[in-house]
């Protein structure tokens, strides 16, 4: 059988697999099954024993249920609420007023969470019935926290970036500096753009409130003082070189726990929810790493990897037409596939040609993530929408339709991180050389 016929074949099952309903583990795996079987006379049960052992026997991937646990503690504390008290001193006066707290209150989330979803979920339940009662325009209100959502995926500790730094071997230490500035630099396009929508849309937003008191925005700086202590915890324990990943996510759970605590706002039923859904979550993301590391191995029996890593080699691509082009593949692949399964899925296909081109493996991370970001708000299959219609009871195209500018302003940051790659390799850089 020829390559293309079998590739056909191959793209055919996986989508029959996801129409049914299949899990996308399970998904990967039968594609896995049917490449092998068709391509090569290997014992596939060695085979997906192999892969299946060696995709999850990786020290590294021991941070991902850490930080996934500390996560789920915060998500279930009063952390959301203390986030909005205590940003809305400092907001309520800028261009746009209230609205910087969905943004502000998502970076700050995704920096202790690192899960879109959740960044969504937490601050949207707090955020969304204040700014309405307000009479903030919903559609600003909506779509900020749409776009800003996707920060967990970026700002570190990122679980899709440690999925990412597992599948490639690269550095999670140096992926998740990486994440830090382009990151800070969205949050800031999202505030710019919040700011001149604001400027020209006075007609739609409520009247300007009193400007706080400095008693206020002490109170207000108290109240985010756990959670930026937390975050400093957490990146700069290993920035400074005083703990790799996985014992600054043992230090995350440990100061989350001490946060809780403290505020009253976690119970003896909460903390043992936030374990089960750390223990959920992360045996989710086990089974699509062990279905991707068994597909990446049938491939490799098939040689379309190779094959297909040559047919662009010769097309003489330059390195930006390869990302230009790989940015339109991700977008596609975003209708359809969420965030960690598109990253698992195709890793093992694009590497090697990205590394060919004389790419960056650590931008390139940060330039998927960017990219898997843009999946979240993007229908039928967007996270982000799902999780804000079941807060605001509208349909997800018009959650979606909401959240458009936002997708642009992502795919701006994706060129201006192309243009500019050191804005994500200074960071890693500077600790490479303490």
């Amino acid at each position: 059988m020829d390559l293309l016929t079998l590739s056909l074949i191959l793209v055919a099952v996986l989508f029959l697999c996801l129409a049914l309903g299949l899990w996308v583990g399970f998904s990967l795996i039968v594609v896995g099954l049917v490449a092998m079987t068709l391509a090569t006379p290997a014992p596939v049960g060695a085979v997906f024993a192999t892969k299946a052992w060696a995709a999850l026997n990786i020290w590294d991937l021991t941070a991902l249920p850490m930080f996934i646990w500390m996560g789920e503690i915060l998500f279930r504390s009063r952390l959301s609420s203390d986030m909005f008290r205590g940003l809305s001193p400092f907001t309520r006066r800028l261009p746009g007023g209230l609205l910087h707290v969905n943004i502000l209150g998502c970076a700050l989330f995704a920096a202790v969470s690192g899960s879109s979803a959740a960044t969504t979920a937490t601050v949207g339940r707090m955020s969304l019935p204040e700014l309405r009662a307000r009479g903030y325009d919903d559609r600003m209100a909506i779509g900020t926290l749409a776009g800003s959502g996707t920060f967990g995926f970026l700002i570190p500790p990122s679980i899709i970036l440690i999925v990412y730094g597992a599948a490639t071997e690269q550095s999670i230490a140096r992926l998740f500096l990486a994440g830090v500035l382009p990151g800070l630099m969205l949050a800031a396009m999202f505030a710019g753009y919040t700011m001149i929508w604001a400027a020209l849309n006075k007609d739609k937003m409520p009247p300007p409130e009193p400007k706080a008191s400095w008693s206020e925005k002490l109170r207000g700086a108290a109240l985010l003082l756990p959670t930026v202590l937390l975050i400093v915890a957490v990146i700069g324990s290993i920035y400074g070189g005083f703990a790799s990943p996985t014992e600054a996510a043992v230090v995350g759970v440990i100061g989350a726990l001490i946060i809780s605590g403290a505020s009253g706002g976690i119970d003896r039923k909460g903390a043992w929810e936030s374990l089960r859904g750390a223990v959920i979550t992360s045996c989710m993301i086990g089974f699509i790493l062990v279905g991707a590391a068994f597909l990446t191995g049938a491939m490799g029996y098939t040689g379309i990897p190779r094959t297909l890593a040559a047919w662009i080699g010769e097309q003489g691509l330059s390195p930006y037409a390869l990302l230009a082009a790989l940015l339109l593949f991700f977008i596609v692949l975003g209708f359809f596939l969420d965030g960690i399964s598109i990253v698992v899925l195709t890793v093992s296909v694009i590497l090697p040609m990205v590394l060919a081109a004389g790419i960056d493996p650590i931008w390139f991370g940060v330039f998927l993530v960017l990219v898997v970001e843009m999946s979240q708000i993007t229908p039928p299959v967007g996270f982000n929408l799902f999780v804000l219609q079941s807060i605001t009871g509208r349909d997800i195209f018009t959650v979606a339709r909401y959240a458009a500018p936002f997708f642009f302003l992502l795919v701006a940051a994706t060129v201006i991180l192309t243009l500019f790659p050191e804005i994500a390799l200074w960071l890693p850089s500077t600790m490479s050389n303490r």
